[in-house]
């Protein structure tokens, strides 16, 4: 079965290409400034690499495993070297697909994966380092039927998020015919939330994690075989921006971070680490 698995990846990243979102959103071609380069490689402990934050230093960084995994948080160097790990009191990992966090340091934990569809309520865990346990951020989604079956369209999945101005906002992985991906919003606080898409693109390809730059001007896009980046004006985060998109055909590429407003830091579920450089 993995090695179906792998196949099916292989061959879904190498004929992922920007050229349909050149032609129908006008990405530009920004490959040639980038510098991709493999830098480390990821401990044993970390078997399914799905998100990434910033760590207790500048040079660390935390993840995650996937699915099934421990409800625990792996801290890791440039080089792939686990530095800590730390159990997330009061959390389960139902299915954790990336991970997001605020200007305070709170890390939030996407619990929200749903590729077979069985979920119908979806949390999101916030953590600070010293809270003795986590908040939860619960939701659903407003259009969402019975899906109990694996047969059910659309399947409300999701695999990314990030931080901005006391928001978090969520994209659809997109395994609907439409190659819609869609984009939610909702509090960064304790309740129980009903979502409704905010805006949406058509992208012909999954979307596995998301980030902000620093700077607040710049969002990513990490698919199994590229980055699409797009623009922010005013604040207001949606697609109407969209500035550039390059490939990147690592294997199964799962967590994005940036490491400033331009170079970003990718793991993938194979253990390895890889530097994206602008110039």
């Amino acid at each position: 079965m993995n090695k179906l698995i792998y196949l099916w990846f292989a061959v879904k990243t190498v004929f992922c290409t920007c050229q349909p979102d050149h032609r129908i959103n006008d990405f530009k071609k920004v490959r040639s400034h980038y510098k991709i380069k493999k830098i480390g490689k990821l401990p044993t402990v970390v078997n399914e690499s799905s998100g990434l934050a910033k760590g207790s230093n500048n040079d660390s960084f935390w993840t995650h495993n996937d699915s099934g995994g421990k409800p625990e948080l792996y801290e890791f160097d440039l080089t792939g070297k686990l530095i800590s790990t730390k159990k997330i009191p009061g959390a389960n990992n139902t299915d954790w697909e990336d991970l997001a966090q605020d200007q305070a340091g709170n890390v939030y934990i996407g619990d929200f994966g749903n590729n077979a569809a069985p979920r119908t309520s979806f949390d999101i865990y916030k953590w600070g380092i010293d809270q003795p346990n986590a908040e939860k951020i619960t939701f659903s989604y407003l259009q969402q039927k019975n899906t109990a079956s694996k047969s059910t369209t659309p399947v409300f999945d999701c695999e990314s998020f990030f931080y901005n101005h006391n928001n978090l906002y969520l994209f659809s992985k997109n395994w609907g015919k439409e190659k819609s991906v869609k984009l939610y919003q909702l509090p960064a606080g304790n309740g129980t939330h009903i979502l409704a898409p905010i805006d949406s693109i058509q992208i012909n390809s999954q979307v596995t994690s998301a980030d902000i730059s620093p700077d607040g001007k710049t969002f990513a896009l990490l698919t199994y075989g590229k980055i699409l980046l797009f623009g922010i004006e005013n604040n207001v985060i949606n697609f109407k921006k969209p500035l550039g998109c390059f490939r990147l055909v690592k294997k199964q590429n799962e967590a994005l971070i940036f490491l400033n407003n331009t170079d970003m830091l990718v793991t993938n579920e194979q253990g390895a680490v890889y530097r994206i450089t602008y110039h």
